[in-house]
């Protein structure tokens, strides 16, 4: 081998994405099998779409996740911790906007041993009065320290102003953790963790014997629970438009040296048949550390150590925002420079090389991003959720390697104005 020779070099042509197998149980539960990888290793996600209590907070949501663990009626959270461990396996609550999720990595040969766990949490939890109690306390105090940081206070305004009083605009204060009872986790639990309202994501290597162990463990009503959640409140709204569309929104805090700067609107969804063509165009603005953006506030300007942009598309709605944090007296600066270079992909075309830089800076990603079978699997979740298949990657694909340089700047023009963005800063100004 010739070290001093550069390998060929190749533009990437597609992506060769596993898609899962697909069926649905008598119980309605709909189950996604991906099945890849040399070692004898699972994940499984028992994913649950959010739904809301009829005049009760989503604090209700947030606490219901993390107290998911904390007992059953025969095991506590330490002995369902100990349990866990012994097999070796991991076994955690996760929450996002639109889902409650329990997600198990375990060993295939254990899997026979940690899935009755797994379905005893599912079906038996108990969420003890002692643990909320100490849930409320330590998330209390958790907040407070974290409303003394000017960008958690940034984003939380954002979201309000976006959204307005929908669950996706919920910002907890303190007071909200005092009105969480039990009974509401339990009344939600009951409601919200069922089979009709899950989506099951089996991923690995999937031996002969995998499968029908999970269905005689999870292919029936878990005890009782088919009461099905009442339409989810979000999904009935329509975003039009952001709630505070154009408006600055300041929060002054005394003795800031530096202001948190957050700005965008509602966007389009991953659905929509733009969207690859504005991912393009976020990444040329902030995606990604060569962006504009930071090329000029930050390497140019010197205003900030970082800025970037990002398209949020959520089940039911999706947003634009940049986001940074600058010395307070350049925060005025720091606006003129975003709006100018926003007006930059309006009115004068991306040079070629810089164009064709973004487009294989975002298959790279892509292809980088498939290590495992796991990545494959949060491939297919990622569109699943928006109505979509893989297929959708071939289309991204396509939009991308066609994308000229007039197409951007068209993208521009229809989908950014700055003038219609809400504006927050928290600090100075």
């Amino acid at each position: 081998m010739d070290r001093s020779i550069a390998p060929d070099y190749n533009e990437i042509d597609r992506f060769d994405l596993i898609s899962p197998q697909y069926e649905r149980w008598a119980n309605g539960m709909d189950v996604f099998v991906f099945d890849g990888g040399e070692q004898e290793l699972l994940r499984i996600e028992w994913i649950f779409e959010n739904h809301y209590l009829e005049g009760k907070s989503p604090i209700v949501n947030l606490a219901l996740s993390s107290q998911l663990l904390e007992g059953t009626h025969s095991m506590s959270s330490a002995e369902i911790a100990e349990k866990v461990d012994f097999y070796g396996a991991f076994l955690r609550p996760e929450y996002s906007f639109d889902h409650t999720s329990l997600v198990l990595f375990t060993l295939t040969k254990h899997l026979g041993k940690v899935l009755p766990i797994v379905r005893e949490v599912l079906q038996q939890a108990v969420f003890p009065e002692n643990e909320l109690q100490t849930y409320i306390r330590n998330n209390k105090h958790s907040l407070g320290i974290s409303l003394r940081k000017n960008d958690f206070v940034a984003r939380r305004l954002f979201n309000k102003a976006i959204f307005g009083s929908d669950p996706y605009g919920f910002a907890p204060v303190e007071s909200d953790f005092d009105t969480l009872r039990r009974e509401d986790l339990q009344r939600l639990y009951q409601q919200q963790l069922c089979p009709a309202n899950c989506k099951l994501f089996v991923a690995g290597k999937i031996a002969r014997e995998v499968m029908p162990l999970v269905r005689d463990h999870f292919d029936d009503l878990w005890g009782g629970k088919t009461m099905l959640p009442s339409r989810s409140q979000v999904a009935e709204r329509s975003f039009l438009h952001s709630v505070d569309a154009g408006k600055l929104i300041y929060e002054e805090r005394e003795g800031a040296l530096q202001s948190a700067i957050r700005l965008g609107s509602l966007f389009i969804k991953r659905s929509h048949p733009d969207f690859p063509a504005v991912q393009l165009l976020n990444t040329i603005l902030g995606g990604y550390f060569g962006s504009r953006l930071m090329t000029n506030i930050r390497e140019d300007k010197g205003y900030t150590y970082g800025i970037g942009s990002g398209i949020g598309s959520l089940q039911h709605a999706a947003f634009f925002t940049i986001a940074t944090e600058v010395g307070v007296e350049v925060v005025g600066p720091t606006l003129k420079e975003i709006e100018k270079e926003i007006k930059r992909l309006k009115e004068e075309p991306l040079e070629a090389d810089e164009l064709s830089l973004v487009k294989n800076y975002i298959n790279g990603t892509i292809l980088g991003s498939l290590e495992n079978v796991f990545s494959h699997a949060d491939k297919f979740k990622q569109v699943y959720f928006q109505g979509l298949d893989n297929s959708y990657y071939d289309y991204n694909f396509q939009v991308l390697r066609n994308s000229i340089p007039m197409d951007v700047m068209e993208t521009a023009n229809k989908y950014l104005d700055f003038d219609k963005m809400v504006k927050v800063i928290v600090g100075k100004y």
